[in-house]
């Protein structure tokens, strides 16, 4: 057992709570009041430039209005005020007197929800002020960067009876549906590995135009791990049932030596400049397997500052066959033409589309992550609208975020086996279908 499994606080106390929790099944979320004639309110906290870009796209989506804004920079606050105007609201009223002023935005009874994309460090801080003033929240990935935040989103979420949604766009992925399309109708066989990985050139984003640090860099500097896992490991969770039907049980963890960061800054500002010459904790790639209560595993990895192409994997096997989502090629043992051969996708896309894709994918095309803002605001304010639960519910925030946290811990530890937290409390054996609302 390891050290990270004791970390359940309070346990015994917050035990009693579990019969108020928000279960898995879809129940109803009730809340104060439904939207009022259908409009959903939302207050956004973080508005850089991937703040502004989910408030513009939430601004299309029917009956949303925002009367407040927060961000500690003026020049961002005021750009999203202008957004919110221009697209014939009212301005709504900012919020920007310092990191804190979010709790002030959360209070204001003339919202329904609550949408944050600050730095990842402050987004259970937010989500949690939200959850307490009786608002929904919806957060940018991960949810929470340490094992007692993915607690803190849990027993909140559970106490107030109000949802939490992390907002993992890859989730919402033409591919991604298909292939949990594919899943459910069971033409992949039964589920058994899958292979995924944040691996992106993030170079660009860790440092500033003189070769400065960014917020990124200062997790770059301290942390060693699997820092963004979300993105990888949300749509392999959703085709494994993690959280209905299985759960993530245990992981081990390895980083490669630090490298890449400093010879970047060298090549671009020079070798004298102090961030080339500075240490960095963050191994350059990191490899983590984990393995599930059901047998399955996962391959998961996180490379971010060495130069490649943009590759999240996508790797699902079963027993009747496998989908490749680096070569967008899918083999089935009994239905592809030609043996041990790969084939294109086109056909399963025509016969396998899912639903919401059809519903939604032709608008969702025109926005940002191959569809997906679009589509997980879209099913975010359905829940709000209806006062239900959300699709991607804070038992999934937790479990997809709180790699970070024990991949770190693993990595300090030689590789050691590290235990999950079961967040559900034993309810992820309870076996059900993903829900997608409004279709």
């Amino acid at each position: 057992m390891s050290d990270i499994s004791l970390t359940r606080r309070k346990f015994i106390k917050q035990s009693a709570a579990a019969g108020l929790a928000l279960t898995l099944s879809g129940r109803t979320a009730k809340r104060a009041g439904a939207a009022e004639k259908g409009k959903v309110r939302l207050g956004f906290v973080g508005v850089g430039n991937r703040g502004t870009y989910l408030l513009r796209t939430a601004l299309d989506l029917e009956g949303v209005e925002i009367p407040a804004v927060c961000d500690i920079d003026k020049d961002h606050l005021e750009r999203a005020r202008r957004l919110v105007e221009k697209s014939g609201a009212g301005k709504p009223e900012g919020y920007s007197r310092g990191p804190e002023d979010f709790r002030r935005l959360v209070e204001r009874e003339d919202l329904d929800a609550v949408v944050t994309a600050t730095p990842m460090e402050w987004h259970t801080r937010v989500m949690v002020a939200a959850m307490e003033a009786g608002k929904y929240g919806a957060t940018e990935v991960p949810a929470a960067i340490t094992v007692d935040e993915c607690w803190q989103l849990v027993e909140t979420s559970e106490r107030t009876g109000r949802p939490c949604m992390m907002l993992e766009n890859c989730c919402y992925w033409r591919n991604v549906l298909m292939i949990l399309n594919l899943v459910e109708k069971g033409i992949l066989g039964e589920i058994v590995h899958c292979e995924t990985g944040y691996q992106h050139d993030c170079r660009y984003v860790t440092f500033g135009p003189d070769g400065g640090l960014l917020w990124r860099a200062q997790h770059v500097l301290s942390r060693n791990g699997n820092l963004y896992p979300t993105h990888a490991i949300g749509p392999a969770a959703w085709w494994m049932n993690i959280n209905r039907g299985d759960r993530f049980a245990y992981l081990v963890s390895m980083s490669s030596k630090p490298a890449g960061l400093g010879n970047y800054i060298a090549k671009k500002y020079g070798p004298d400049h102090p961030n080339a010459l500075r240490e960095y904790a963050l191994g350059a790639v990191n490899t983590t397997l984990i393995r599930t209560e059901r047998g399955l595993t996962v391959t998961l990895y996180y490379d971010t500052t060495l130069p490649r192409p943009y590759d999240l994997i996508y790797r699902i096997q079963g027993t009747e066959g496998i989908y490749s989502g680096t070569l967008e090629k899918i083999y089935l043992e009994d239905r592809s033409p030609e043996e041990h051969t790969w084939e294109d996708t086109e056909s399963y896309y025509r016969e396998f589309e899912h639903p919401i894709w059809k519903a939604l994918g032709e608008t969702a095309r025109n926005y940002g992550h191959s569809g997906g803002d679009y589509i997980e605001l879209h099913q975010f304010i359905r829940a709000v609208r209806a006062g239900t639960q959300t699709p991607i519910d804070v038992y999934d925030a937790a479990a997809w975020s709180v790699i970070s946290p024990l991949t770190e811990q693993s990595v300090a530890h030689k590789s050691q086996a590290v235990d999950f937290p079961d967040f559900t409390r034993g309810r992820w054996k309870i076996s059900k279908k993903i829900e997608f609302l409004g279709i």
